[in-house]
């Protein structure tokens, strides 16, 4: 089945600035977020960072620290999730793709044991079945392996759960989501999300892989703890394989102003490039019989799994992290927007950074 393209509102407009006080936010409680960040700097645990604060569409801070500007690009490892998702339910607003359907009406190599049974709704909200990452995803990754390979591994992969009976973090269903978008588009999903979601926001440094850019001209990621040298070197987040691989659950480069444009989209019903059906379904919990909260692609303010936003946002709270050190995300309780952006993988605090600069933003917050 071949799409037929329809874009969306061209040229969103940027966001404007403000001050903190304008937005009844208050400037000595928001300077504590900025603190946060600069000390790990100083102390040499984080080598870059970036962080955009907005409220009621206005940015009120823009910092970059160590040796990140305002503008740097990151890898955002799992921030790319909600945003492929976005990609699947822009095909359901077009009425070629449907939540229910089984994931082999469009797959048809995914079949056999209980796949029948694993729902496209599934591969969003992580209740496939499907492992977060292949058994042999190192092997692959040291082989310089194609994400075709990676599609082909997934469709033979054992099952961990009946689908629908659990909710575990995975990245391998939002790769078969990715390879929906591909098959009924019949363009790469990095040009699929550039031409539909990208411009049509005005995300200007915003790509899945590369985007015709060198490795040398974005931040660095900072080596995991454990890290082995020699295959950091080949197939790490640095290199120009895995960095250009555009991997749907992981391989997007964006900065903090691109990723604010896009919650604000979401905040504004849709902007013209989303429905406001379509919003409304993916900031709804998808997982409730489940007792685990997740929209369709983005993490909500309660779920359990995966959570950096803090412990002072509302239920109604949306966003994702990566781990790589990156978080965004939107309150629409407050109108507030929050995206940090450093070079210091997760693991190596556990979010913690994370979670105190978002408790530190949203305690700002004023009247």
């Amino acid at each position: 089945m071949l799409l037929v393209l329809a874009s969306g509102a061209a040229g969103w407009a940027q966001m404007k600035s403000g001050s903190p006080a304008s937005e009844g936010i208050s400037p000595v409680r928001l300077e504590r977020a900025v603190a946060l960040v600069d000390a790990e700097v100083k102390a040499g645990r984080l080598g870059a960072a970036s962080l955009l604060v907005a409220r009621n569409g206005r940015i009120v801070l823009q910092r970059g620290f160590g040796s990140a500007g305002i503008g740097s690009v990151f890898l955002l490892a799992s921030i790319t999730k909600p945003v492929t998702a976005a990609a699947v339910m822009l095909l359901v607003e077009r009425g070629l793709v449907s939540l229910g359907d089984p994931v082999e009406r469009y797959l048809p190599e995914f079949q056999g044991g209980e796949r029948g049974k694993v729902r496209v709704r599934d591969l969003l909200s992580h209740t496939s079945g499907l492992p977060d990452m292949l058994p042999e995803n190192t092997e692959l990754r040291r082989e310089h392996a194609p994400l075709a390979e990676f599609v082909h591994r997934v469709a033979a992969t054992p099952l961990l759960y009946p689908p629908g009976t659990e909710f575990r973090y995975q990245s391998m269903g939002v790769l078969l989501a990715g390879e929906i978008v591909e098959r009924l588009t019949r363009m790469p999903l990095r040009d699929f999300l550039r031409r539909e979601i990208f411009e049509p926001l005005g995300m200007r440094a915003s790509s899945l892989g590369l985007g015709g850019r060198k490795v040398e001209d974005l931040v660095p990621v900072m080596d995991p703890p454990g890290a082995v040298a020699a295959d950091e070197q080949r197939f790490g987040w640095n290199t120009v394989y895995w960095r250009d691989l555009g991997v749907p659950w992981g391989g997007m480069h964006a900065n903090t102003a691109d990723l604010a444009l896009l919650l604000q989209a979401f905040l504004d019903g849709g902007a013209g490039v989303f429905s406001p059906a379509t919003v409304r379904a993916m900031l709804t919990d998808q997982n409730g019989r489940l007792n685990a909260p997740w929209g369709i692609g983005w993490a909500l303010g309660r779920s359990r799994a995966w959570n950096v936003f803090g412990d002072l946002v509302s239920p109604r709270a949306f966003g994702h992290t990566g781990s790589t050190g990156t978080a965004a995300w939107a309150d629409p309780e407050t109108g507030l927007i929050t995206v940090v952006l450093t070079n210091r993988p997760l693991a190596h605090d556990d979010g913690r950074l994370l979670r105190a600069v978002s408790n530190a933003v949203a305690a700002s917050v004023e009247k």
